[in-house]
């Protein structure tokens, strides 16, 4: 309770399911990713609208069942892909059109010394880059080609990439990597936008460089995207829904994690 008094909070409780007789409009659950499915469950059951923090489950069927649960009990089910509310990115993926295509969408996220298990590699992970790049949900996961290096002390590395339309998609991650970074990059026809972080990049077009940054003094949490996801969050609660395309792109995310789970599981074995 050391934390309800240092943040003057009214109330709180010790068991979550307590919650559901304090009046809460939603929750927010930030828990071990072993209880997102039970704790989800609950409360899409008592009829309160749910955020879990990535991945929703690590296991795609449980995802399914989620779902299911939210469509039966009308609550809106949000994932916290903080990432797709970057505000840099915004204006690089809003250049496609019919006469001027994306051609080609990267995303790369590295750390240094840390293999380990499929499953966890890819659900805690390596579903960042991996969400990153599927704006396009008709990807299926036959269309999927993944190269994966696994050494005596774990997972380590993991590229895959399909097409969709004219775009190739692209998602890597090496976690045995000289240091920890994160890049993205964009390209269409002669022109090309790379990012490394999500604070500044560089505009090539022309045969020119240009810089691109961040308004100053842009606050961190807004940088990362957290405050759009949240602001989002705030407005499904509102509405008491989230929208069709949205909940086909967190499934299709995850079902794309499962197919590379199992494929790199098989590799293992």
């Amino acid at each position: 309770m050391s934390l309800q008094k240092k943040y003057r909070v009214n109330g709180c409780c010790s068991d979550y399911k307590q919650l559901i007789n304090m009046g809460v409009d939603a929750v927010m659950i930030h828990s071990a990713r072993s209880t997102h499915v039970e704790i989800a469950s609950f409360f899409l059951k008592n009829a309160i609208p749910v955020f879990v923090d990535k991945p929703l489950a690590t296991d795609f069927g449980d995802c399914e069942v989620l779902y299911d649960l939210a469509e039966r009990f009308g609550q809106p089910l949000f994932i916290g892909f903080n990432r797709r509310y970057l505000p840099i990115l915004e204006e690089p993926l809003a250049q496609g059109s019919k006469e001027s295509p994306l051609l080609c969408f990267r995303w790369e996220k590295n750390r240094h010394n840390l293999p380990g298990l499929p499953r966890t590699f890819v659900f805690d992970d390596f579903i960042h880059p991996l969400d990153g790049v599927n704006k396009f949900t008709g990807v299926k996961p036959e269309d999927l080609l993944v190269s994966a290096q696994l050494l005596p002390s774990g997972l380590c590395r993991i590229d895959a990439q399909w097409q969709s339309g004219r775009t190739l998609v692209q998602a890597s991650m090496n976690r045995l990597n000289g240091n920890t970074n994160e890049r993205v990059s964009l390209c269409y026809e002669n022109q090309s936008y790379l990012f490394d972080g999500f604070q500044t990049g560089m505009l090539q077009k022309n045969n020119h460089e240009q810089l691109i940054r961040l308004p100053d003094w842009t606050p961190v949490l807004e940088s990362k995207g957290f405050t759009g996801m949240i602001n989002h969050w705030l407005e499904v609660v509102s509405e008491g829904r989230l929208a069709e395309d949205i909940i086909a792109r967190n499934l299709s995310t995850h079902l794309l994690a499962e197919t590379i789970c199992q494929q790199v599981e098989r590799q293992a074995d």
